[in-house]
Protein backbone atom coordinates (compact mmCIF):
# COMPACT_ATOMS: atom_id res chain seq x y z
CA UNK A 1 0.00 0.00 0.00
CA UNK A 2 1.40 3.18 -0.88
CA UNK A 3 1.99 6.06 1.54
CA UNK A 4 -1.15 8.16 0.11
CA UNK A 5 -3.50 5.05 0.17
CA UNK A 6 -2.26 4.39 3.88
CA UNK A 7 -2.90 8.23 4.88
CA UNK A 8 -6.75 8.01 3.50
CA UNK A 9 -7.19 5.06 5.28
CA UNK A 10 -6.42 6.00 8.21
CA UNK A 11 -7.99 9.51 8.02
CA UNK A 12 -11.06 7.57 6.17
CA UNK A 13 -11.20 5.93 9.89
CA UNK A 14 -11.01 8.85 11.92
CA UNK A 15 -13.39 10.98 9.44
CA UNK A 16 -16.25 8.67 9.78
CA UNK A 17 -15.92 8.76 13.47
CA UNK A 18 -15.50 12.03 13.57
CA UNK A 19 -18.93 12.36 11.98
CA UNK A 20 -20.78 10.20 14.32
CA UNK A 21 -18.79 12.21 16.76
CA UNK A 22 -19.53 15.44 15.65
CA UNK A 23 -23.54 14.62 15.27
CA UNK A 24 -23.69 12.97 18.37
CA UNK A 25 -21.88 16.01 19.58
CA UNK A 26 -23.97 18.38 18.04
CA UNK A 27 -26.95 16.73 19.76
CA UNK A 28 -25.73 16.67 23.10
CA UNK A 29 -24.89 20.37 22.91
CA UNK A 30 -27.92 21.70 21.74
CA UNK A 31 -30.05 19.89 24.42
CA UNK A 32 -27.30 20.37 27.49
CA UNK A 33 -27.75 24.19 26.08
CA UNK A 34 -31.10 24.16 26.70
CA UNK A 35 -31.49 21.89 29.74
CA UNK A 36 -28.95 23.68 31.36
CA UNK A 37 -30.43 27.35 30.80
CA UNK A 38 -27.30 29.94 30.38
CA UNK A 39 -26.32 30.64 33.72
CA UNK A 40 -25.79 26.41 34.08
CA UNK A 41 -24.19 26.19 30.84
CA UNK A 42 -21.48 28.84 32.03
CA UNK A 43 -20.83 26.76 34.79
CA UNK A 44 -20.15 23.89 32.89
CA UNK A 45 -18.02 25.97 30.43
CA UNK A 46 -15.86 26.61 33.28
CA UNK A 47 -15.50 24.01 34.58
CA UNK A 48 -14.30 22.05 30.97
CA UNK A 49 -12.26 25.01 30.51
CA UNK A 50 -10.16 25.46 33.42
CA UNK A 51 -9.59 21.47 33.25
CA UNK A 52 -8.22 21.67 29.65
CA UNK A 53 -5.85 24.29 31.26
CA UNK A 54 -4.86 21.85 34.03
CA UNK A 55 -4.71 19.12 31.34
CA UNK A 56 -0.80 19.53 31.20
CA UNK A 57 -0.20 18.97 34.83
CA UNK A 58 -1.38 15.22 33.68
CA UNK A 59 0.48 15.06 30.21
CA UNK A 60 3.41 16.94 30.79
CA UNK A 61 3.85 16.59 27.10
CA UNK A 62 4.25 12.66 27.50
CA UNK A 63 1.61 11.89 24.23
CA UNK A 64 3.37 14.44 21.87
CA UNK A 65 6.95 13.15 22.68
CA UNK A 66 6.29 9.15 22.69
CA UNK A 67 4.12 9.53 19.69
CA UNK A 68 7.23 11.15 17.41
CA UNK A 69 9.15 8.41 19.17
CA UNK A 70 7.64 5.54 18.45
CA UNK A 71 6.34 6.97 14.96
CA UNK A 72 10.63 5.93 14.28
CA UNK A 73 11.11 3.03 16.34
CA UNK A 74 8.03 0.79 16.97
CA UNK A 75 10.12 -2.10 19.24
CA UNK A 76 10.56 0.86 21.62
CA UNK A 77 6.49 1.41 21.92
CA UNK A 78 6.04 -1.41 24.93
CA UNK A 79 8.97 -0.07 27.12
CA UNK A 80 7.49 3.90 26.15
CA UNK A 81 3.94 2.73 27.57
CA UNK A 82 4.88 0.43 29.91
CA UNK A 83 6.25 3.67 31.87
CA UNK A 84 4.13 6.34 30.82
CA UNK A 85 0.56 4.71 31.89
CA UNK A 86 1.79 4.76 35.51
CA UNK A 87 3.67 7.86 35.53
CA UNK A 88 0.38 9.68 34.30
CA UNK A 89 -1.64 8.02 36.81
CA UNK A 90 0.46 9.94 39.59
CA UNK A 91 0.10 12.96 38.00
CA UNK A 92 -3.53 12.51 37.82
CA UNK A 93 -3.40 12.71 41.59
CA UNK A 94 -1.26 15.35 41.57
CA UNK A 95 -3.65 17.39 39.16
CA UNK A 96 -6.99 16.51 41.45
CA UNK A 97 -5.25 18.09 44.40
CA UNK A 98 -3.43 21.14 42.32
CA UNK A 99 -7.57 21.77 41.18
CA UNK A 100 -8.86 21.74 44.81
CA UNK A 101 -6.52 23.90 45.93
CA UNK A 102 -7.07 26.69 42.54
CA UNK A 103 -11.07 26.48 43.13
CA UNK A 104 -10.26 27.07 46.88
CA UNK A 105 -8.29 30.29 45.77
CA UNK A 106 -10.68 31.43 43.54
CA UNK A 107 -13.67 31.10 46.29
CA UNK A 108 -15.91 29.18 43.65
CA UNK A 109 -19.41 27.96 45.17
CA UNK A 110 -20.02 24.59 46.02
CA UNK A 111 -21.51 23.44 42.94
CA UNK A 112 -18.97 24.88 40.70
CA UNK A 113 -15.80 22.84 42.65
CA UNK A 114 -18.22 19.94 42.65
CA UNK A 115 -18.59 20.33 38.88
CA UNK A 116 -15.34 21.12 37.80
CA UNK A 117 -13.51 18.17 40.39
CA UNK A 118 -15.68 15.39 38.60
CA UNK A 119 -14.60 16.92 34.97
CA UNK A 120 -10.80 16.81 36.37
CA UNK A 121 -11.86 12.93 36.99
CA UNK A 122 -13.31 13.04 33.32
CA UNK A 123 -9.61 14.37 31.84
CA UNK A 124 -7.41 12.41 33.68
CA UNK A 125 -9.08 9.57 31.93
CA UNK A 126 -9.12 11.30 28.49
CA UNK A 127 -5.51 12.27 28.31
CA UNK A 128 -4.63 8.16 28.76
CA UNK A 129 -7.01 7.79 26.44
CA UNK A 130 -5.27 9.92 23.91
CA UNK A 131 -1.59 8.35 24.77
CA UNK A 132 -3.47 5.26 23.43
CA UNK A 133 -4.88 6.76 20.54
CA UNK A 134 -1.27 8.54 19.90
CA UNK A 135 -0.09 5.25 19.45
CA UNK A 136 -2.86 4.13 17.42
CA UNK A 137 -1.31 7.07 15.05
CA UNK A 138 2.23 6.35 15.28
CA UNK A 139 1.81 2.78 14.43
CA UNK A 140 -0.83 4.22 11.53
CA UNK A 141 -3.58 1.93 12.82
CA UNK A 142 -6.28 4.71 12.75
CA UNK A 143 -9.16 1.85 12.57
CA UNK A 144 -8.97 1.44 16.24
CA UNK A 145 -9.06 4.97 17.28
CA UNK A 146 -11.88 5.52 14.75
CA UNK A 147 -13.91 3.10 17.08
CA UNK A 148 -12.92 3.95 20.19
CA UNK A 149 -13.94 7.79 18.90
CA UNK A 150 -17.17 6.69 18.07
CA UNK A 151 -17.88 4.35 20.93
CA UNK A 152 -17.13 7.66 23.31
CA UNK A 153 -19.81 9.74 21.69
CA UNK A 154 -22.41 7.45 20.93
CA UNK A 155 -21.89 5.97 24.59
CA UNK A 156 -21.77 9.94 26.17
CA UNK A 157 -24.73 10.66 24.23
CA UNK A 158 -27.07 7.79 25.69
CA UNK A 159 -25.96 8.66 29.32
CA UNK A 160 -26.72 12.29 29.03
CA UNK A 161 -30.15 11.60 27.18
CA UNK A 162 -30.48 9.63 30.40
CA UNK A 163 -29.54 12.68 32.57
CA UNK A 164 -31.69 14.65 31.26
CA UNK A 165 -34.93 12.54 31.00
CA UNK A 166 -33.91 11.81 34.65
CA UNK A 167 -33.50 15.22 35.65
CA UNK A 168 -29.95 14.74 37.11
CA UNK A 169 -28.93 18.18 36.38
CA UNK A 170 -24.96 19.23 35.87
CA UNK A 171 -24.10 16.78 38.60
CA UNK A 172 -24.92 13.95 36.23
CA UNK A 173 -23.88 15.34 33.02
CA UNK A 174 -20.48 15.67 34.54
CA UNK A 175 -20.48 11.92 35.77
CA UNK A 176 -21.96 10.96 32.04
CA UNK A 177 -18.42 12.19 30.64
CA UNK A 178 -16.76 9.97 33.46
CA UNK A 179 -18.03 6.70 32.31
CA UNK A 180 -18.44 7.71 28.46
CA UNK A 181 -14.35 8.02 29.00
CA UNK A 182 -13.77 5.40 31.17
CA UNK A 183 -15.50 2.63 29.06
CA UNK A 184 -13.78 4.27 25.84
CA UNK A 185 -10.42 4.19 27.90
CA UNK A 186 -11.09 0.36 28.40
CA UNK A 187 -11.89 -0.47 24.76
CA UNK A 188 -8.75 1.76 23.81
CA UNK A 189 -6.60 -0.29 25.89
CA UNK A 190 -7.62 -3.51 25.02
CA UNK A 191 -7.40 -2.93 21.15
CA UNK A 192 -3.76 -1.91 21.62
CA UNK A 193 -2.84 -4.86 23.74
CA UNK A 194 -4.76 -7.31 21.45
CA UNK A 195 -3.61 -5.59 17.91
CA UNK A 196 -1.23 -3.44 18.27
CA UNK A 197 1.43 -3.90 20.59
CA UNK A 198 1.25 -4.59 24.22
CA UNK A 199 2.81 -1.94 27.08
CA UNK A 200 5.56 -3.52 29.21
CA UNK A 201 4.54 -2.07 32.79
CA UNK A 202 7.32 -1.28 35.47
CA UNK A 203 8.20 1.99 36.91
CA UNK A 204 11.83 3.02 36.14
CA UNK A 205 12.31 6.00 37.26
CA UNK A 206 15.65 7.03 35.30
CA UNK A 207 14.02 6.63 32.16
CA UNK A 208 11.02 8.06 33.69
CA UNK A 209 12.90 11.47 34.34
CA UNK A 210 14.08 10.97 30.75
CA UNK A 211 11.25 11.13 29.24
CA UNK A 212 9.61 13.75 31.24
CA UNK A 213 12.07 16.15 30.64
CA UNK A 214 12.56 15.70 26.78
CA UNK A 215 8.80 16.28 27.02
CA UNK A 216 8.32 19.49 28.52
CA UNK A 217 8.58 21.97 25.96
CA UNK A 218 5.55 19.94 24.43
CA UNK A 219 4.07 20.20 28.16
CA UNK A 220 4.81 24.20 27.90
CA UNK A 221 3.11 24.41 24.32
CA UNK A 222 0.31 22.66 25.45
CA UNK A 223 -0.46 24.87 28.45
CA UNK A 224 0.17 27.48 26.49
CA UNK A 225 -2.11 26.77 23.55
CA UNK A 226 -5.13 25.86 26.07
CA UNK A 227 -4.33 28.67 28.24
CA UNK A 228 -5.35 31.40 24.67
CA UNK A 229 -8.22 28.93 24.06
CA UNK A 230 -9.53 28.76 27.44
CA UNK A 231 -8.58 30.93 29.38
CA UNK A 232 -11.04 33.53 27.76
CA UNK A 233 -14.47 31.47 29.46
CA UNK A 234 -12.37 31.42 32.62
CA UNK A 235 -11.98 35.13 32.64
CA UNK A 236 -15.22 35.89 31.31
CA UNK A 237 -16.57 33.79 34.43
CA UNK A 238 -14.41 35.91 36.81
CA UNK A 239 -14.61 39.54 35.48
CA UNK A 240 -18.84 39.43 33.96
CA UNK A 241 -20.71 36.36 35.07
CA UNK A 242 -21.66 32.88 34.64
CA UNK A 243 -24.48 34.27 31.95
CA UNK A 244 -21.32 35.94 29.52
CA UNK A 245 -19.47 32.89 30.28
CA UNK A 246 -22.80 30.66 29.10
CA UNK A 247 -23.26 32.88 25.85
CA UNK A 248 -19.55 32.63 24.88
CA UNK A 249 -19.13 28.70 25.71
CA UNK A 250 -22.37 27.97 23.77
CA UNK A 251 -20.88 29.39 20.22
CA UNK A 252 -17.25 27.94 21.30
CA UNK A 253 -18.86 24.73 21.30
CA UNK A 254 -20.25 25.12 17.92
CA UNK A 255 -16.78 26.25 16.60
CA UNK A 256 -15.15 23.36 18.46
CA UNK A 257 -17.37 20.61 16.60
CA UNK A 258 -15.45 22.33 13.33
CA UNK A 259 -12.07 21.87 14.99
CA UNK A 260 -12.57 18.26 15.30
CA UNK A 261 -12.38 17.51 11.87
CA UNK A 262 -9.23 19.44 11.63
CA UNK A 263 -8.21 16.95 14.38
CA UNK A 264 -8.39 14.25 12.52
CA UNK A 265 -6.29 15.34 10.04
CA UNK A 266 -3.39 16.46 12.10
CA UNK A 267 -3.54 13.27 14.22
CA UNK A 268 -2.84 11.40 10.64
CA UNK A 269 -0.38 13.55 9.55
CA UNK A 270 1.73 14.32 12.36
CA UNK A 271 3.32 11.04 12.05
CA UNK A 272 3.70 10.85 8.61
CA UNK A 273 5.83 13.90 8.93
CA UNK A 274 7.63 12.67 11.75
CA UNK A 275 9.30 9.91 9.14
CA UNK A 276 9.29 12.39 6.27
CA UNK A 277 11.77 14.73 8.51
CA UNK A 278 13.60 11.30 9.34
CA UNK A 279 14.10 10.57 5.88
CA UNK A 280 13.23 12.84 3.09
CA UNK A 281 12.36 16.43 4.48
CA UNK A 282 11.35 17.07 0.63
CA UNK A 283 8.40 15.15 1.41
CA UNK A 284 7.77 16.83 4.66
CA UNK A 285 7.19 20.31 2.60
CA UNK A 286 5.04 18.91 -0.04
CA UNK A 287 2.61 17.25 2.79
CA UNK A 288 2.61 20.81 4.56
CA UNK A 289 1.46 22.56 1.55
CA UNK A 290 -0.60 19.85 0.43
CA UNK A 291 -2.14 20.11 4.26
CA UNK A 292 -2.39 23.61 4.16
CA UNK A 293 -4.28 23.51 0.38
CA UNK A 294 -6.79 21.16 1.67
CA UNK A 295 -7.47 22.81 4.82
CA UNK A 296 -8.00 26.16 3.47
CA UNK A 297 -10.55 24.76 0.45
CA UNK A 298 -12.71 23.40 3.20
CA UNK A 299 -12.83 26.02 5.69
CA UNK A 300 -12.78 29.68 4.44
CA UNK A 301 -16.51 28.53 2.02
CA UNK A 302 -17.90 27.99 5.88
CA UNK A 303 -16.90 30.15 7.56
CA UNK A 304 -18.68 33.02 4.50
CA UNK A 305 -21.63 31.24 5.03
CA UNK A 306 -21.70 30.89 8.69
CA UNK A 307 -20.99 34.82 8.92
CA UNK A 308 -24.55 35.75 6.47
CA UNK A 309 -26.48 32.66 8.05
CA UNK A 310 -25.32 33.03 12.39
CA UNK A 311 -28.44 34.02 13.21
CA UNK A 312 -30.08 31.69 11.65
CA UNK A 313 -27.66 28.65 13.50
CA UNK A 314 -28.10 30.30 17.11
CA UNK A 315 -31.70 30.46 16.73
CA UNK A 316 -32.07 26.86 15.44
CA UNK A 317 -29.49 25.56 17.35
CA UNK A 318 -30.29 27.36 21.10
CA UNK A 319 -33.16 28.98 20.51
CA UNK A 320 -34.04 32.73 21.74
CA UNK A 321 -32.16 32.62 24.83
CA UNK A 322 -29.11 32.79 23.22
CA UNK A 323 -29.41 35.12 20.54
CA UNK A 324 -26.84 37.16 21.73
CA UNK A 325 -24.05 34.24 20.60
CA UNK A 326 -25.06 35.10 17.03
CA UNK A 327 -21.78 38.12 16.78
CA UNK A 328 -19.89 35.66 18.79
CA UNK A 329 -20.24 32.71 16.08
CA UNK A 330 -19.67 35.74 12.99
CA UNK A 331 -16.18 36.20 14.54
CA UNK A 332 -14.66 33.28 16.08
CA UNK A 333 -15.84 31.13 12.84
CA UNK A 334 -12.61 33.13 11.51
CA UNK A 335 -10.32 31.46 14.42
CA UNK A 336 -11.04 27.99 12.63
CA UNK A 337 -9.52 29.27 9.26
CA UNK A 338 -6.71 30.22 11.55
CA UNK A 339 -6.28 26.98 13.22
CA UNK A 340 -6.17 25.35 10.30
CA UNK A 341 -3.10 27.09 9.94
CA UNK A 342 -1.66 26.73 12.61
CA UNK A 343 -2.17 23.79 13.42
CA UNK A 344 -0.51 22.53 10.18
CA UNK A 345 2.38 24.83 10.48
CA UNK A 346 3.03 23.29 14.59
CA UNK A 347 3.05 20.14 13.25
CA UNK A 348 5.57 20.59 10.56
CA UNK A 349 7.85 22.76 13.71
CA UNK A 350 7.08 20.09 16.26
CA UNK A 351 8.16 16.80 13.82
CA UNK A 352 11.36 18.55 12.46
CA UNK A 353 12.53 19.09 16.47
CA UNK A 354 11.63 23.01 16.93
CA UNK A 355 9.26 22.52 19.40
CA UNK A 356 10.94 25.01 21.18
CA UNK A 357 10.21 27.78 19.00
CA UNK A 358 6.62 26.57 18.85
CA UNK A 359 7.09 26.78 22.48
CA UNK A 360 7.87 30.68 22.01
CA UNK A 361 5.28 31.18 19.59
CA UNK A 362 2.69 30.22 21.55
CA UNK A 363 3.98 31.86 24.85
CA UNK A 364 3.95 35.36 23.55
CA UNK A 365 0.39 34.30 22.27
CA UNK A 366 -0.92 33.10 25.63
CA UNK A 367 0.05 36.46 27.30
CA UNK A 368 -0.69 38.81 24.32
CA UNK A 369 -4.28 37.31 24.63
CA UNK A 370 -4.49 37.42 28.62
CA UNK A 371 -3.32 41.36 28.12
CA UNK A 372 -6.03 41.67 26.00
CA UNK A 373 -8.63 40.26 26.97
CA UNK A 374 -7.96 41.99 30.26
CA UNK A 375 -8.81 45.36 28.40
CA UNK A 376 -11.34 43.67 26.14
CA UNK A 377 -13.99 41.79 28.07
CA UNK A 378 -14.62 44.59 30.77
CA UNK A 379 -16.20 46.09 27.79
CA UNK A 380 -17.34 44.62 25.04
CA UNK A 381 -17.92 41.24 27.24
CA UNK A 382 -17.95 37.81 25.32
CA UNK A 383 -17.55 40.09 21.50
CA UNK A 384 -14.31 41.40 23.20
CA UNK A 385 -13.26 37.72 24.45
CA UNK A 386 -14.26 36.37 20.22
CA UNK A 387 -12.33 39.30 18.97
CA UNK A 388 -9.31 38.43 21.21
CA UNK A 389 -8.86 35.01 20.16
CA UNK A 390 -8.99 35.35 16.41
CA UNK A 391 -6.12 38.39 17.15
CA UNK A 392 -4.03 35.90 18.87
CA UNK A 393 -4.56 33.36 16.28
CA UNK A 394 -3.84 35.71 13.79
CA UNK A 395 -0.44 37.18 15.71
CA UNK A 396 0.63 32.86 15.83
CA UNK A 397 0.46 32.65 12.34
CA UNK A 398 2.36 35.77 11.69
CA UNK A 399 5.13 34.32 14.02
CA UNK A 400 5.02 31.13 12.65
CA UNK A 401 5.68 32.05 8.95
CA UNK A 402 8.48 34.14 10.36
CA UNK A 403 9.85 30.59 11.92
CA UNK A 404 9.37 28.97 8.93
CA UNK A 405 11.12 31.11 6.67
CA UNK A 406 14.31 31.69 8.90
CA UNK A 407 14.41 27.60 8.89
CA UNK A 408 14.42 27.43 4.94
CA UNK A 409 10.60 25.77 4.73
CA UNK A 410 9.78 28.00 2.32
CA UNK A 411 6.34 26.96 0.94
CA UNK A 412 6.42 26.87 -2.89
CA UNK A 413 4.70 29.95 -4.54
CA UNK A 414 2.09 28.27 -6.36
CA UNK A 415 0.49 27.60 -2.73
CA UNK A 416 0.07 31.10 -2.71
CA UNK A 417 -1.77 31.41 -5.62
CA UNK A 418 -3.78 28.60 -4.31
CA UNK A 419 -4.65 30.19 -1.25
CA UNK A 420 -6.10 33.58 -3.32
CA UNK A 421 -8.07 31.14 -5.67
CA UNK A 422 -9.53 29.50 -2.70
CA UNK A 423 -10.46 33.20 -1.24
CA UNK A 424 -11.62 34.19 -4.63
CA UNK A 425 -13.85 31.42 -4.83
CA UNK A 426 -15.26 32.29 -1.75
CA UNK A 427 -15.51 35.96 -1.94
CA UNK A 428 -18.13 34.46 -5.26
CA UNK A 429 -20.06 32.60 -2.65
CA UNK A 430 -20.28 35.32 -0.65
CA UNK A 431 -21.38 37.91 -3.18
CA UNK A 432 -24.27 35.13 -4.39
CA UNK A 433 -25.34 34.38 -1.25
CA UNK A 434 -25.58 38.15 -0.51
CA UNK A 435 -27.48 39.18 -3.74
CA UNK A 436 -29.89 35.93 -3.74
CA UNK A 437 -30.87 36.77 0.05
CA UNK A 438 -31.85 32.39 0.16
CA UNK A 439 -33.21 30.65 3.34
CA UNK A 440 -30.39 28.95 4.95
CA UNK A 441 -31.48 25.20 3.61
CA UNK A 442 -31.63 26.39 0.20
CA UNK A 443 -28.64 28.23 0.78
CA UNK A 444 -26.31 25.34 1.52
CA UNK A 445 -26.81 23.15 -1.82
CA UNK A 446 -26.51 26.30 -3.63
CA UNK A 447 -23.79 27.85 -2.05
CA UNK A 448 -21.75 23.85 -2.57
CA UNK A 449 -22.50 24.35 -6.33
CA UNK A 450 -21.31 28.42 -6.73
CA UNK A 451 -18.75 27.86 -4.79
CA UNK A 452 -16.78 24.69 -6.42
CA UNK A 453 -18.27 25.79 -9.65
CA UNK A 454 -15.99 29.09 -9.25
CA UNK A 455 -12.74 26.47 -7.48
CA UNK A 456 -12.91 25.14 -11.02
CA UNK A 457 -12.80 28.24 -13.30
CA UNK A 458 -10.00 29.44 -11.47
CA UNK A 459 -8.36 26.01 -12.00
CA UNK A 460 -7.55 25.17 -8.77
CA UNK A 461 -7.24 21.73 -9.33
CA UNK A 462 -3.39 20.76 -10.88
CA UNK A 463 -1.75 17.29 -11.75
CA UNK A 464 -0.44 16.98 -8.18
CA UNK A 465 -3.94 16.74 -6.88
CA UNK A 466 -5.08 14.76 -10.02
CA UNK A 467 -1.94 11.99 -9.02
CA UNK A 468 -3.04 11.92 -5.58
CA UNK A 469 -6.30 11.51 -6.04
CA UNK A 470 -5.32 8.30 -8.59
CA UNK A 471 -3.69 6.99 -5.58
CA UNK A 472 -6.39 7.07 -3.51
CA UNK A 473 -8.18 5.02 -5.82
CA UNK A 474 -4.87 3.03 -6.76
CA UNK A 475 -5.35 3.90 -10.27
CA UNK A 476 -1.23 4.27 -10.46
Amino acid sequence: MSRVQTIFKNMSWLFISQIVASVCAFIWTVLMARYLGVTKYGIFGFATSLTSILMVTTDLGLNTHIVRHIATDYDSAPKYLGNAIPLKCIFGVGTMILTLIILILMKTDELTLTVTLLFTIEMILKTLTYLLNGSFQAFEEGKYQGIENTLLHVILLIFILITIFGNFDIIGIAISYILANAIALGYAYYALKKYVTKPKFELDLAFCKEITRLSLPFAIIGLLYTIYYSIDIVMLTNIVGNYASGIYNATYKLISILTLFYSVYTAVIFPVMSKFFKNDESLLLISFEKSIKYLMLAIIPIAVATVFYSNDIIHLIYGNKYDAASPVLSILIWTVCLLFISGATSSLLNASHKEVAVTKIYGIAAVFNIVLNLFMIPYLSYNGAAITTVLSDALIVILQSYVIYKLGHRPNKKLYYDILKIIAGSAVLGIALYFLNLNMWVALPVGIIIYFAAIYLFKFFDDDDKYVLKEILGKN
